[in-house]
């Protein structure tokens, strides 16, 4: 489950992630002003972000797998017999 959900979050930023840095380069060396530098950076740590919080989810749940022993279920039959 994990090795599918970090292929997932991969595929998801990385084209966010070319695509704002090739936005970001084109603002950048181009004359004048240009809206096209902060939507580069804006995409840019967008993609951080979806992968950032990808890893945090793979890690919570790697931990909370790790960490689960369960507990036993023990009936306390009451004097007449039925379960109390």
């Amino acid at each position: 489950m994990n090795n599918n959900f970090l292929k997932a979050v991969t595929y998801a930023a990385a084209p966010i992630l070319v695509i704002g840095i090739a936005l970001f380069l084109k603002g950048f060396f181009e004359n004048g002003s240009s809206i096209w530098t902060p939507i580069g950076i804006g995409a840019v740590m967008g993609a951080i972000f979806i992968f950032v919080m990808g890893m945090f989810m793979i890690a919570t749940e790697e931990v909370l797998e790790k960490s689960y022993k369960g507990s036993k279920l023990i009936l306390i039959k009451n004097k007449n017999g039925a379960p109390s």
